[in-house]
């Protein structure tokens, strides 16, 4: 067909555009049916080319939206040009949809300070994708297998389809193929979806989000109740662009509960490895939007900033109205070149008079750090926790916290996810953790151990009370630094003359303090012959196994219990420093007289927060100690035991098995009937 041909059909086209904005939208779906066809597809594509040749210059295509309720227009991208060097995009748009302007720009600048493989070969979506040019310009530059551009508004996805067929066909109708020999419709789909709903219900997984959605609050809250059709009034789906309704986030009291709601579903969709890239108004302050996405467990960084006038067609009031009620205050500033913030009822007065006023607009790219456990959290909170992630808070200026908290967080909310109540674990403590402790010696030491070796208490403390009060020695010698918490009756008794009586009662336990060091306690033993022994090492002591073994011969040469604690020793460490108990339990068996006991209490997280294990390889000895847990309310809370098993389990996990484990290790395995696995 030649041009004459289209005359008549464009006059008749242009008098149903004219007639309203609804009339305009249904000549073009009707013209969006001809291009989805592959029989009529390229003279519909002909015919939007002599459409847009009627409206050439920046003033007709301005009459022409003013007049007809469309605008066909270029996109100048020049040093951002795609495949074959492509300076312009055509993009056709209507007045119930986001028309282009300063945000959208922005937001594809920034988009152009990531590195050109960011969206080579992915799988992306566009949310609030408007009349589409972001998401055909991505496709356009940075060939990635897959586009999903998604809006709530259903006529901005028949438009953004327009706009495809417009960049992925030439203006006589024939594919624009690509270096890979495809073309746009083969990376770019436009779906109607309020944010990722579509991806989420689809099981599409993405390892690229971006966005630029509204981030003020409709001042007319019932205004956000109505049904989204495409029959809805124009003025009701161009608000869609602008405001956003109340979401149930925290932070909706600063406008920004869409985006928030937008990365929480992101959570659920995007690969581990993927990355999100929010453009974000300044206006509640960048510390309140780079918060947003570091307290959900992100790491953020701000690509591109700049300011831009606040859209005439934007009522601020909601800002106002958030004012009154919360000392936050939102920033403005007064025209572009002012530097000073003004807050939004200044701003609203401002610009009630005439004044212009901008805000500070950013571009934000983040990605989780842990992004297995994060979204095993997410997971948790959105299966009827939903409330409890207005105080989750994941975000920590010391990575060593994060490697801690949100792996025990998650773990956590597995457990929970499978049960509501936590499950019943032997008086011993639980078996998983001491399995875990077991490993770590085992892996980390070379002492082999079973969770039969092991008992659980709440603390150091109660450890050691416990053991006292299980074997009610008449007396017992206690390191000085260990008697703390101890009943003070047992600390001024000096009833040492009747140790030897056959009537031992822990009412009567007579405790003495002797300082750490060895020989001075070794000293005491030899002297008062105690029947238990508590004692720690000094640090100089700890490094070689001789102090211990000197410790065990004299208990068990005058018949004493010895209880070692090592607390201050043991590392929660991938690279725990040498020492000499661990050296010598590599290769020996610890007498049936001795026990080691070790508090925990270096963690990152919470400074309070002890657990404490009691080694005995006497079976007697176990059991007796896990009987005292019953008897004396001494069990260990669950989730204490989960959060030091955690760090464990990512010890163990770091952690590669040594192929040569020493002789003296085999051995020992081999007398115990243990396995020789490490």
């Amino acid at each position: 067909m030649e041009e004459k041909d289209f005359v008549g059909p464009i006059n008749e086209f242009l008098k149903q555009c004219e007639q309203s904005g609804d009339s305009a939208y249904s000549a073009f779906r009707s013209l969006l049916e001809k291009l989805e066809d592959p029989i009529t597809r390229a003279e519909a594509r002909i015919f939007l080319s002599h459409l847009q040749k009627r409206f050439t210059s920046k003033e007709a295509t301005e009459d022409c939206l003013r007049t007809y309720n469309f605008r066909i227009q270029d996109i100048v991208i020049e040093q951002y040009e795609g495949y074959k060097r492509r300076k312009k995009l055509t993009m056709m748009v209507i007045p119930s949809i986001f028309i282009p302007e300063d945000w959208s720009f922005t937001f594809y600048e920034g988009l152009n300070r990531h590195p050109d493989s960011i969206f080579k070969d992915k799988t992306v979506a566009e949310l609030g994708c408007g009349n589409g040019w972001i998401s055909i310009a991505i496709a356009e530059k940075w060939s990635p297998l897959k586009v999903f551009g998604l809006d709530i508004n259903p006529r901005a996805i028949k438009v953004s389809w327009i706009n495809l067929y417009l960049n992925a066909l030439d203006e006589n109708g024939q594919p624009i193929y690509d270096g890979e020999n495809k073309t746009l419709l083969d990376r770019v789909e436009f779906h109607e979806s309020d944010l990722l709903a579509y991806c989420r219900d689809r099981g599409i997984q993405l390892e690229r989000i971006v966005g630029c959605i509204p981030q003020i609050l409709n001042p007319n809250p019932d205004a956000m109740s109505k049904m989204i059709t495409e029959n809805a009034s124009e003025e009701f789906l161009y608000s869609l662009s602008n405001y956003c309704a109340l979401q149930g986030f925290v932070e909706d009291q600063f406008g920004l509960g869409l985006i928030a709601r937008a990365v929480e579903e992101g959570i659920s969709v995007i690969k581990p490895m993927g990355i999100m890239i929010f453009n974000m108004g300044g206006r509640p302050g960048q510390a309140v939007c780079k918060r947003l996405f570091e307290r959900r467990g992100f790491h953020v960084n701000k690509l591109w900033q700049t300011k831009v006038i606040q859209a005439a067609d934007t009522d601020i009031s909601a800002l106002v109205e958030i004012e009154k009620n919360s000392p936050h205050r939102f920033e403005f500033f007064m025209g572009l070149a002012g530097d000073q913030p003004i807050c939004a009822r200044t701003a609203w007065a401002y610009g009630e008079a005439g004044g212009r006023i901008s805000h500070a607009l950013s571009v934000y790219s983040c990605q989780l750090r842990q992004p297995n456990q994060v979204k095993m959290i997410f997971e948790f909170l959105q299966n009827g926790f939903q409330e409890i992630s207005s105080s989750l808070d994941l975000s920590f200026e010391d990575d060593s916290v994060a490697d801690e908290k949100i792996p025990f967080l998650a773990y956590l909310a597995n457990v929970l996810k499978e049960s509501s109540f936590f499950p019943y674990e032997p008086p011993a403590g639980s078996i998983r953790f001491r399995n875990l402790i077991a490993g770590f010696m085992k892996t980390y030491h070379h002492t082999p151990l079973t969770t039969d070796n092991i008992v659980i208490f709440p603390s150091r403390a109660v450890a050691i009370e416990n053991a006292l009060r299980l074997f009610s020695p008449r007396l017992a010698i206690i390191d000085e630094n260990l008697t703390r918490h101890l009943p003070r009756q047992w600390l001024t008794s000096l009833n040492i003359e009747n140790a030897e009586t056959d009537q031992p009662s822990a009412d009567v336990l007579t405790v003495i303090e002797a300082p750490r060091q060895s020989d001075l306690m070794i000293e005491l033993i030899k002297k008062l012959k105690p029947q238990v022994v508590v004692t720690g090492m000094a640090q100089f002591e700890a490094i070689t196994s001789s102090a211990f073994e000197h410790l065990l011969d004299t208990t068990r040469a005058i018949g004493s219990r010895l209880f070692l604690d090592i607390s201050d020793h043991f590392e929660l460490s991938s690279l725990p420093s040498p020492n000499g108990v661990f050296k010598y339990l590599a290769g020996t068996s610890l007498p049936s007289h001795a026990a080691i006991i070790c508090g925990l209490l270096k963690n990152q997280v919470y400074s309070d927060l002890e657990v404490a294990f009691v080694i005995s390889e006497e079976e007697s000895i176990f059991k007796a100690l896990s009987k005292t847990v019953e008897l004396l309310e001494g069990n260990t809370a669950l989730i204490s035991q989960y959060y030091y098993g955690c760090i464990l389990y990512e010890l163990l996990a770091f952690q590669l098995a040594d192929r040569h484990p020493s002789p003296e290790f085999i051995m020992c395995c081999l007398v115990k009937g243990l396995s020789t696995d490490l």
